[in-house]
């Protein structure tokens, strides 16, 4: 009975490797077509000529750090992949019987924005991967989170930070205040469940986890947090 376990074991071991090479292997070929289609450095540059691009010196600093903090805060330490978080999101999605999470760092959504659809896919992931490690190796922190607020859903049709800033408060990136920084910052995660024009509530009490962590990684303390709750 032992050695038929074993067996058993070994063969379901076996089918495993070789499905997550053929994921690999078919995830690897769209990333080349992707880039082959479109290179990396042609992507970056026909984003920074759209008309509302907005450099990193003229948004507020506190929409970068909040974004950090909540959405990946290990962002200046990892080279583009977290994949402790990945193995959390998988079990977590096992456990939902399907994709609820992805645990992508910022890097992996830029490439998700700059090539990829927005159906979650155990494929598109794989592809993500060979781009976000493409994009670190090309550019540097800032021009990633400079790329990344530049085309990141906020909600209601906002698409990146100028339309959000403008669309919202009708102020300019770098007139934002900290509560409005931190507003923002948290509604990518879901942008149609937590866009202001009909998800306020639902908008800052995401805000709520946006200062928690920034509490946690020590950017804002715990009385800061207090005041800007009030």
């Amino acid at each position: 009975m032992k050695r038929i376990i074993k067996k058993l074991i070994s063969i379901f071991l076996l089918l495993l490797l070789i499905i997550s090479i053929l994921f690999i292997g078919i995830g690897y070929v769209n990333y080349v077509k992707a880039i082959d289609d479109v290179s990396i450095a042609d992507k970056v540059a026909e984003i920074r000529k759209r008309p509302h691009y907005v450099t990193f010196d003229k948004i507020n600093e506190n929409l970068f750090t909040a974004t950090v903090a909540i959405e990946d805060r290990r962002f200046y330490e990892h080279h583009g992949v977290e994949y402790r978080s990945m193995l959390r999101a998988a079990v977590t999605n096992v456990f939902a019987h399907g994709i609820v999470g992805g645990g992508s760092t910022i890097t992996q959504q830029l490439a998700k924005n700059l090539y990829f659809d927005y159906q979650p896919s155990y494929l598109r992931k794989v592809s993500e991967i060979f781009v976000a490690y493409d994009l670190e190796k090309k550019l540097s922190k800032k021009e990633i989170l400079e790329l990344y607020v530049n085309v990141i859903n906020y909600g209601d049709n906002h698409i990146g930070i100028y339309e959000a800033a403008h669309g919202y408060f009708h102020k300019e990136p770098s007139e934002l205040t900290i509560d409005e920084a931190t507003l923002l910052a948290g509604l990518p995660q879901s942008p149609s469940n937590y866009q202001l024009s009909n998800h306020y509530k639902e908008a800052r009490l995401r805000q709520k986890q946006v200062l928690e962590a920034m509490v946690d990684t020590d950017v804002l303390t715990s009385h800061e947090m207090q005041q800007l709750l009030q």
